[in-house]
């Protein structure tokens, strides 16, 4: 074995976006691409003799391949260990929580997240800090920085390791461990759930679907709902990860889930439906014949949250993503405890959460979590949802409506238009933000305006500023339209139309979504002009 110096140069392209790098399969495994990415994270970190690095990733195509070359240039760099995962899986909330538990001194995740597999589809990495979560921006735009400077890596020559073979082997002077990818997870989300309650639920008849869309989430579903919390076997579908997920697309909404949502809708489906994501992050509730939304899900679990033995304490704030509807702002205001409203983007709660500001976090993009670790957490709340029936003896549906009764509906829905050509989504933006000023006091079909800003920031931690957010048009009863581009795929661009409208009486509860918001939609359709600026007549995905 021995330690190579490749030359190399700057490859366009490489600036990481909401959560890390992602590219095409095909950009990735392209000649220096990935070890010019690596060797500019390796720069930026420094010296990192002596310490310990976390490796894994969603098992999508080119996972196994990339890692060997990840441990051969973190052996170049001078790392002492590295724990990868068992077959080089390991989901992003458990490489949080790796991290936070043995010290490391941060993480390279290989995941594209929700964005297709395959040899044709996405791949991608980012990296993890020691407190386990997202890089903030100022670390990734080093990182960038970096890339368009580098003119050598540093790999060694080894050769490849059995990434199946539990235990250590050695490339130069660096140790890797090849652990299982459930166990500290799993141990952990017993500190925080009441499984003996969860498992009586089981016990007790309820039966659970849970699908694991083929993506990194089915391990460790199988492992906890099935063999420690005794669900029935077969309640996980869909839940060995394969390299292309099955062909489907693992982001889990209604629309790519159509196989849950056709199990949960039957006459005699189970009582209990959920789905993950590709790298086990996000999370889908559904109720029988019942979704709930994400930001539903996060308000109705700050509401119970001391019903599970880890938050018993009680909660010190809440932080939501602006685009994320106010349910989860009611619950607060009750609880007298603060809400954070922060950009996308999960790295924006980190500081909240290490400076002991907030307890749960969420965004509408059905991803949920708390300050057990420093990333969204898909199982964690699927298992927070299962300790709430166990205490309430409550449906989905009776749980949610009751939440209704108390603190109001916020009617709330997100119209995606995927793979817009980038420029003419940029222009539609830049038209909107040029309409902003004139915006308050204008009336649209009986909704008057009285805030249209594009959002900014300011961390209440560390002071830092992150501008144009996503373009804010609230009007004076409190409905709003929201209009960001999407900063997670890998083709074109993807127009994310958010709208929101509150209903206190009861009785108004049962209207159809989209009919509620009919209002609210046309009211962007004419300020945004979405239709003539993209040349569609109705978005990709309605969630």
């Amino acid at each position: 074995m021995g330690i190579q110096i490749i030359n190399t140069a700057p490859i366009a392209g490489q600036r990481p976006g909401t959560s890390g790098l992602r590219k095409k399969v095909a950009v990735f495994s392209a000649p220096q691409y990935l070890e010019n990415f690596v060797q500019s994270v390796f720069d930026t970190l420094g010296d990192c003799h002596g310490q310990t690095l976390v490796l894994g990733g969603d098992g999508r195509f080119y996972n196994r391949a990339a890692i060997q070359t990840v441990l051969r240039m973190a052996a170049a760099h001078g790392y002492a260990r590295v724990l990868l995962g068992q077959g080089g899986i390991l989901s992003t909330p458990a490489v949080s929580c790796v991290i936070r538990k043995h010290g490391a001194s941060g993480g390279l995740i290989l995941s594209a997240s929700h964005n297709p597999g395959g040899p044709d589809g996405d791949f991608g990495i980012k990296y993890n800090i020691a407190n386990g979560g997202p890089a903030p921006e100022k670390v990734t735009e080093a990182i960038y920085a970096r890339t368009q400077a580098i003119t050598e890596y540093r790999i060694s020559d080894a050769a490849d390791i059995d990434l199946d073979k539990p235990g250590a082997v050695r490339i130069e002077q660096m140790t890797v461990e090849v652990i299982d990818p459930v166990l500290d997870y799993a141990e952990l989300m017993r500190q925080l759930f009441d499984f003996d309650a969860i498992r009586a639920l089981f016990a007790g008849g309820l039966r659970l679907c849970f699908d694991g869309m083929h993506a990194v989430s089915g391990p460790y579903a199988t492992a906890i709902l099935e063999d420690m919390l005794g669900a029935t076997k077969g309640s996980v579908i869909n839940g060995v990860p394969l390299e292309d997920f099955g062909g489907g697309h693992p982001d889990p909404n209604p629309v790519n889930a159509q196989e849950l949502i056709a199990i949960m809708a039957a006459g005699d489906g189970p009582d209990f439906g959920a789905a993950s994501d590709g790298d086990g992050d996000r999370n889908m509730i559904v109720g029988r014949r019942f979704d709930v939304t994400p930001s539903d899900s996060l308000a109705i679990l700050a509401a119970n949250a001391s019903v599970a033995p880890g938050y018993r304490g009680g909660l010190k704030g809440i932080a939501r993503s602006m685009p994320t509807s106010g349910a989860a702002d009611r619950v607060a205001s009750a609880l007298g405890i603060p809400c954070y409203e922060t950009p996308t983007g999960w790295k924006f709660f980190g500081s909240l959460l290490d400076a002991d500001m907030a307890t749960l976090c969420g965004e509408e993009s059905y991803g949920t979590g708390s300050d057990h670790v420093r990333e969204k957490d898909g199982l964690w709340a699927v298992l927070f949802w299962l300790n709430l029936l166990a205490a309430k003896k409550q449906s989905v549906e009776d749980i949610v409506r009751a939440h209704w009764a108390t603190y109001g509906r916020n009617y709330y829905s997100r119209h995606d238009y995927e793979d817009i050509d980038s420029a003419g989504a940029q222009q539609l933006m830049e038209a909107v933000r040029g309409r902003l000023a004139a915006l308050p006091g204008q009336v649209f079909d009986g909704y008057t305006v009285a805030l249209a800003d594009d959002f900014s920031y300011t961390d209440p931690v560390d002071g830092s500023v992150a501008t144009r957010q996503g373009i804010r048009i609230v009007m004076t009863d409190g409905a709003r339209i929201v209009l960001r581009l999407s900063g997670t795929g890998t083709e074109g661009a993807t127009l994310r139309l958010y709208l929101e409208r509150y209903e206190a009486d009861p009785g108004q509860h049962s209207i159809p979504t989209q009919q509620a918001l009919a209002g609210l939609i046309a009211v962007a359709e004419q300020v945004a002009q979405i239709r003539a600026r993209t040349g569609r007549d109705a978005p990709s995905v309605t969630t």
